[in-house]
């Protein structure tokens, strides 16, 4: 399934959101450090609600670790800048679904990567900075997981 990767998140209801996204979805979260938080947080715990034991999450030290326990053919950086709307990916499963820290969003160097396949964007009306990060990979992980025929789902 896909790889929903989290760079140096700060807000932790996201991350708990992104627990229940990645545990109904069937795919995988990645959290790259350093975090904002401490997984035991409260909000974290809240926004995660019972998903914690349904869901897999794995935490990298940092972007380099990341990349050597994943090893992965395809990277795609959510950025508001990108230039490929997302629904225009032909997603693969174990593709890695890459977003950036609220609420500056991916570092240059980060998006400059040379594991980064292409930058992607959600588009939205003009003079709108950017959507909720929990709702932005909800919106991805689901048109990803629809082009496989929302496989292993009912």
């Amino acid at each position: 399934m896909f790889k929903v990767m989290f760079h140096e998140p700060r807000i932790p209801p996201n991350t708990g959101n992104a627990i229940r996204l990645v545990a109904g979805t069937g795919c995988e979260l990645h959290l790259v450090g350093p975090l904002g938080f401490d997984l035991s947080e409260p909000k974290l715990r809240r926004a995660g609600l019972d998903y914690h034991d349904l869901a897999s999450v794995t935490i990298h030290e940092n972007l380099d670790a990341a990349w050597a326990a994943l090893q992965p053919d395809r990277v795609f950086a959510f950025t508001a800048h990108g230039s490929t709307p997302y629904a225009e990916i032909s997603y693969q499963p174990g593709d890695v679904l890459l977003f950036g820290p609220e609420p500056t969003g991916l570092a240059r160097e980060v998006l400059a990567d040379p594991h980064v396949t292409a930058q992607v964007r959600i588009p939205m009306v003009p003079g709108r900075r950017s959507l909720n990060l929990s709702n932005a990979a909800a919106v991805v992980t689901y048109e990803a997981w629809r082009q496989h025929g929302f496989a292993g789902g009912v």
